[in-house]
Formats: C-alpha cells, sequence, structure tokens
C-alpha cells in the first residue's frame, strides 16, 4: 500500500498518515450458517417430524423455510461447495477428503483457485470462525506435522475448534484447537457432549470478538458431529424417545408425510415415494429385529432434539450480547439421511466393517448401551427412508432422498417475512454468493495472490421478498456422486441411478416434471423421450463445463493410500516420538489385518506405568501399557479383553518393551517381549481388519480408555525416547482387503 503521508527531514515537516481498518459496507450483518451432518429432508419439526426441534422451530416461524433446495449428497463435496460457492467438481472434492485418484476432481482438497467464503470476509473487515466438523483437509494431512495450508486456519478462518475427520465419538472426539490436537475438556463421566463443547466455543469466540470490537461483524461456521453416526445423546434425551417408535416405520412414514402437507412443506398433490429397494414392512420384521430398529431410531431422534437444544443456546448467547436482530442464520444439512446402518442397523460399526454379524441375543443384551459412550450405533434403512419423506433413496444418490435438504434463513432485521415458505429451485452453491450479497462484497479476482474460478452459485438474497410460487433465477444445476447422475433444468430434472461396476452406457435415466412431481414417483422417461435427451445432452454439457469427468465408479480405487511420491502409507517402518496425539488412520501405522512389531524404547523408575500406544476407544481397539510393573497387550475385541500379560516385571532403567502381533489367517496371536525376550502371549479369535475410525496416541490412551485396567488418559510416566512399528508386507490379496474395508468404513465417516 502506497504511503500517503509527507516524510520530511523532521517531524516538524512531516504529516503522518493512518490507512483505515477494514470495514464491510456499513449495517453489515453477521453470518452464522449452521450445519448437520447426514439430516433428511423430513427430520426437523419444521419438516414434518414429530421429533422436538423447538429451537430451530422458532427460526422457521421467524423466517424462511425452503423446500426445494439441494446439495451434492456427500459431506465433504457439500462443505466445499457451500464455502466457495463453486461445484464440488471444480474444486477438486469430487467425493470425500479421503480420496485423491490422480484427476483434478478428486485430489481430496479444495483448490486454491477457489478461495472460501473466509478467505472473502476477512479481508474486508468480518473476524471469522469455524467450530466442529470440517472434513475439507487431505486425510494424510491431519497429523501434526501437517501441512497445515489446508486446515481452517489458511483457509481464511481466524479461530478453529472442532474434528477433522468425517465423523467422531460424541462423548470421547478427537479435537483440535486451530493448528493442535486437544483434550475435551471434560469426560463422558462428568457430563461431557460434542454438542454442549462446540456452543460453549463458539459463544467463546464470538464473545471474545465482541468484547474487543463491538463493531466488528463476524461469521461463524458451526458444524454439528449430529446427525452423523454414531448416534449418541445424554441418557434424560434418550428416556424421552423410548417407544416413540414402536408403532415402525411404515407408520411413522405417513405420519410425517401427512405433516408434511398440513404444514405446506411439500405439495398437496404429493404422492408418497414406494419402499427403498431392501427395506421390508415393518410387520415382517421379528419382534427382536423391530425393538433393535425402534431403539435405534430413538438413538437419533435424541440425538437430533439434544443439538437443537445446543442451536437455543448459541441463539439465547446471540440475544443476550445484543447481536441478534443483525444476524443472518442459515440452518441445513449437507445430503440427506444416510444408508450405511444396512437394512437392520448395528450398534458396533466396526463388527459391520469387519464383516462380523452381530448375534440378536448379544444385541438384547447390550440395548440399554444404545447412544451411550459404549455404542457405535447407526439406523437400518427404513428409518433413513423416513427421514427423507416423501422421497426416494438415501445420502449418495442424487435422487431426491440424498440431495433435497432443509434450508432454514433468519434475520429479523433484514427478512421481513415470518414463517413463509419459499419453493425456488437453489442448490449449496448458491450459500457463499448470498453471504457476499449481504455483506455488500464482491467475489475477489485472486486470493493470496491466486487467479480466481469465476462464482459459480445464485445468490438467493432476492428470495427474501419474493413469493411462493415466484420463479428461481437459477435456470441449471448438475449432480453426480458415485456415477449416480442428475441435472435439474426449469422445474425439470432427469436422474440415473447407478449400480457399482456396471457401465454407464447400461443406466437407466428417469425423467420428472418436479413442478408436479415433488417425490419423483412418475417417470415420464418413455413419454418425453426428446425431453430426456435433451436433458442428459444437458447433464454432459455440465459436466464438462464444470470438470465432473471421467466418471469413476471404482470404489476400492477410491480408498486406496495415496500414490503421491512420499506418502506416508507406502512405507512399512513407522518411528513415533511420544508425545502423540489423534495421529489419523491414514497417517499412523496401519495395524488392521497384518503381522507387525511395536517396540517402546523406554527408562523407568521403581512403580512407573502408563500406556505406550492406543489405537481405538472402549467399544474396540488394542494398546499396550505398564501396569504393576507388568507388560500388558489388550486386545479389546468389541468389549471382550484379549490381554498378553508379561510373566515378569519390567525392569528398572533402560527397557525395550513390544509386542508381536502374528496374523495367523483370521485369527491371530500377540506376544509381549520385553528386552528381546518372549514373556508371555494370548490368541485372538479374530484379526480385525479394520481397528477404528478413532487415531493413535503414544505415550497416553486419550478419550474412552481402550482397556479395562486403566482410566485414561492414563500417561506413561516414565523417559520414553521412541515407539517403533514394523509392518510384516502384505500380500496383493491383503491390500485388495484391506482397500475393501477402509473403503467401507469411510463411506459410514462421510
Amino acid at each position: 500500500m502506497q504511503y500517503k503521508g509527507r516524510i520530511g527531514r523532521t517531524v516538524a515537516d512531516s504529516t503522518p498518515w493512518w490507512p483505515d481498518m477494514p470495514r464491510p459496507r456499513d449495517g453489515a450483518p453477521n453470518v452464522v450458517v449452521i450445519l448437520f451432518d447426514d439430516l433428511g429432508f423430513s427430520h426437523l419439526g419444521c419438516y414434518g417430524s414429530t421429533i422436538a426441534t423447538p429451537n430451530i422451530d422458532k427460526l422457521a416461524a421467524g423466517g424462511l423455510r425452503y423446500t426445494n433446495f439441494h446439495t451434492t449428497a456427500l459431506c465433504s463435496p457439500t462443505r466445499a461447495s457451500l464455502l466457495t460457492g463453486r461445484n464440488h467438481h471444480s474444486v477438486g472434492m469430487r467425493g470425500l477428503a479421503n480420496w485423491d485418484t490422480g484427476f483434478p476432481n478428486t485430489t481430496g482438497a479444495v483448490s486454491k483457485a477457489a478461495g472460501t467464503v473466509a478467505e472473502m470476509l476477512g479481508p474486508v473487515g468480518y473476524s471469522t470462525f469455524a467450530v466442529g466438523k470440517w472434513h475439507l483437509t487431505p486425510m494424510e494431512q491431519t497429523s501434526a506435522a501437517g501441512p497445515f495450508d489446508q486446515w481452517p486456519l489458511a483457509r481464511g478462518f481466524d479461530r478453529y475448534y472442532g474434528f477433522l475427520q468425517g465423523e467422531t465419538d460424541q462423548f470421547s472426539p478427537e479435537l483440535y484447537c486451530d493448528n493442535r490436537p486437544v483434550d475435551p475438556p471434560r469426560s463422558a463421566e462428568q457430563g461431557y457432549h460434542l454438542s454442549e463443547d462446540l456452543v460453549d466455543q463458539a459463544k467463546a469466540m464470538v464473545g471474545n470478538s465482541k468484547s474487543a470490537l463491538p463493531d466488528k461483524p463476524f461469521f461463524l461456521y458451526f458444524c454439528f458431529g449430529a446427525t452423523h453416526a454414531p448416534h449418541q445423546a445424554p441418557p434424560d434425551y434418550l428416556a424421552k424417545y423410548r417407544g416413540k417408535f414402536d408403532a415402525g416405520w411404515d407408520v411413522m412414514r405417513q405420519i410425517w408425510f401427512e405433516r408434511q402437507k398440513q404444514l405446506g412443506v411439500i405439495p398437496a398433490n404429493t404422492d408418497l415415494a414406494p419402499r427403498n429397494p431392501g427395506v421390508e414392512p415393518w410387520d415382517q420384521l421379528s419382534p427382536v429385529q423391530q425393538k433393535l430398529a425402534a431403539r435405534l431410531q430413538e438413538a437419533y431422534a435424541g440425538f437430533l432434539e439434544h443439538a437443537d437444544a445446543q442451536v437455543g443456546r448459541l441463539m439465547e448467547f446471540l440475544e443476550e450480547i445484543g447481536e441478534r436482530d443483525n444476524t443472518v442464520v442459515m440452518l441445513m444439512s449437507d445430503n440427506g439421511a444416510s444408508q450405511e446402518g444396512g437394512p437392520i442397523g448395528v450398534i458396533d460399526t466396526f463388527k459391520y466393517f469387519n464383516g462380523i454379524p452381530e448375534e440378536l441375543d448379544e444385541i438384547v443384551g447390550r440395548m440399554d448401551d444404545i447412544g451411550g459412550p459404549k455404542s457405535q450405533t447407526n439406523y437400518p434403512w427404513g428409518w433413513a427412508q423416513v427421514g427423507n419423506t416423501p422421497g426416494k433413496r438415501y445420502k449418495q444418490n442424487t435422487h431426491g432422498g440424498g440431495i433435497r435438504d432443509p434450508l432454514i434463513v433468519n434475520w429479523p432485521a433484514g427478512i421481513a417475512a415470518r414463517g413463509e415458505i419459499r419453493d425456488q429451485f437453489h442448490h449449496v452453491t448458491d450459500i457463499t454468493p448470498t453471504i457476499l450479497e449481504l455483506a455488500g462484497v464482491e467475489a475477489p479476482d485472486s486470493v493470496k495472490g491466486t487467479p480466481q474460478m469465476p462464482v459459480h452459485g445464485t445468490s438467493l438474497a432476492y428470495s427474501f421478498a419474493a413469493a411462493q410460487g415466484d420463479k428461481s433465477q437459477k435456470a441449471t444445476q448438475y449432480f453426480e456422486m458415485y456415477g449416480h447422475r442428475g441435472i435439474w433444468a426449469n422445474g425439470w430434472k432427469a436422474v440415473a441411478y447407478h449400480k457399482p461396476d456396471t457401465p454407464f452406457e447400461s443406466d437407466a435415466w428417469e425423467l420428472y416434471h418436479l413442478e408436479n412431481d415433488f417425490s419423483e414417483c412418475h417417470d415420464l422417461a418413455s413419454t418425453h423421450p426428446e425431453k430426456l435427451r435433451e436433458m442428459v445432452d444437458l447433464w454432459w454439457a455440465e459436466a464438462g463445463r464444470y470438470g465432473a469427468l471421467p466418471l469413476d465408479d471404482r470404489r476400492a480405487e477410491m480408498w486406496r493410500p495415496s500414490r503421491r511420491k512420499g506418502s506416508v502409507r507406502q512405507r512399512n517402518r513407522f518411528v513415533l516420538y511420544p508425545p502423540v496425539m489423534h495421529m489419523t488412520g491414514e497417517v499412523s501405522p496401519p495395524l488392521g489385518n497384518r503381522s507387525f512389531t511395536a517396540t517402546a524404547e523406554v527408562a523407568l523408575t521403581p512403580g512407573q506405568q502408563g500406556c505406550l500406544f492406543a489405537l481405538g476407544t472402549g467399544n474396540n481397539g488394542m494398546c499396550l501399557y505398564v501396569k504393576d510393573d507388568r507388560l500388558v497387550f489388550d486386545y479389546n475385541l468389541f468389549t471382550k479383553h484379549y490381554k498378553a500379560v508379561s510373566d515378569r516385571k519390567v525392569p528398572v532403567g533402560n527397557a525395550s518393551l513390544a509386542v508381536v502381533f502374528e496374523k495367523l489367517g483370521k485369527h491371530g496371536r500377540a506376544t509381549v517381549t520385553i528386552d528381546g525376550v518372549a514373556c508371555g502371549s494370548v490368541d485372538i479369535p479374530i484379526v480385525l481388519r479394520m481397528i477404528s475410525s478413532s487415531g493413535m496416541d503414544v505415550g497416553r490412551d486419550t478419550g474412552l480408555a481402550v482397556s479395562d485396567d486403566y482410566t485414561a488418559p492414563f500417561d506413561f510416566q516414565g523417559a520414553f525416547r521412541r515407539m517403533i512399528f514394523e509392518m510384516a508386507d502384505r500380500s496383493p490379496r491383503a491390500e485388495r482387503q484391506a482397500q475393501a474395508v477402509q473403503m467401507a468404513v469411510d463411506m459410514a465417516r462421510q
């Protein structure tokens, strides 16, 4: 910036000058984006649900509900589009941040040529805060080593608090503050829950900003872990829903459908879509299956209502500090309700991913664990379809159930309408241009020296004063996910469901006139072939324009370790220097489904103990530790503990403490050694192919303790030089199996 004062020989003949601080337009509003995860179109009370969401319903009653708002069908792509205003393929986020296939549309990172709305608002005088789920950093870059250029602080946010992965345990999450890992402030036993913690942190960030600079507006990007699996809530919220879903998904779906008509969020002539493939009629389930399914839905409902209460806490805080009237609140979901719970649902998601069937007798014995710290649950397809009422299919799919989502906009000082509905077509790419328009900011041509691609979205601010039925200012939007395709243009939609490993040319395109067929029940492909051809041709044109090609349904390929030179997953020896926290599965030694040796080089004085390494949680995992002068390896196989305990004491002074893990077909054996001498072993009936979504800790065990022998964090008290993991080579077959398991796990973490 050129200095505009005058410099003379002395102060007497010089003129000082101070540049103005960046400021947005006078009266520019605060902006709060509240993003839910895996929340279906009908899950909120104000969209037809019987689940209590009074605080969100209050936002809708004081603002606008959108009934024709769409997302990308998956979490990372929706978040990339929301924050940049560009289509997800164009910015490199075709799928999850876990994927890097070597094509520009699938890099696992958001292109620097697509600046985030935070990068656009910060330079003009906004404070910018991100809280909650991120999942926009390549997973190999989420360790304490970085690089950090795709972490929130490097993408325009002043502060960050939350989790970088696609999902986390709500009672013992893996948290980061700015660029460093941190422990939760309390334990589950002390009443901790992530949703509450996120609101506490958001309040502190906003409160500190307004205390120091009361005239400076803020942008808060607030992303719940709710309602992604695992579905976990405080006991009183779980208890509230006992028995509330015993009527089953067929009855509840009809009730929600009728409520939607009464509320006006679907047209009166809407048909209820038939059951999705694989969803059994409720009355054909066994009593035990019904009991399990109902309890899993109760956990989801308690989880959602608890999150709603936190929305209320955040709004009350904004009211208390006098900022509520001039704060635009946009509340939405990242995709439709999830299909990853399968046909009957799961209590232990990692049993499902390891191909271990859950015995019904065992499930009945653990029914009271559902929704609490000792469970990792997801509900079955039938309840997911209820959440997507009245539409077809689910998250991941480009039919309505995957991409049509709730959007509530509330701005007391700026929107005169109260409780009205808007049915103009809009897409998640439209959020950033809307925020920019409200702030009076133009999208810059360059961000941090990088020339910018055009913003693809269309501001929906015009709809604030529009009426239901007014024409949308958006003309076209394409969709693609996992090879599923869709295109919307002027009220028409063409959509193709793609079966994996089949030619794309064999996909059957369907055609719907959505203005008369909200739920995509009446396929007009055979009666309007010319229109269908026009729409399919338009899809190919838009796909080419926005970088959606090449089409790719190689799901196992997407989960392969990165083949970039220097990728951490291409080596078999890992040397870790404690303390290490939250080393995610894409960075840490890959201990699933293979033999390995883990060696700790330590020095102890009499009585010292603690955890050497831990991977997983109290639900399943493995850990090596010293307790009561013994070396112990604990293989926690879904709360059944298989322990190798040394038959001699750990020596005082320098020692090499190790576990040798042998994969012997489907089972295994673990042997603990002290200074190279075997001194205890245990046979393990099943070797898990995938251990946990929780990362590795070295020198401690954060979260819910893997072993039942100690209480977390059980910090190692001795001197700890390093931890060495040496991995056996995988056979090509084992590598393919590992990729398939990683694919299944990460699909559930989306």
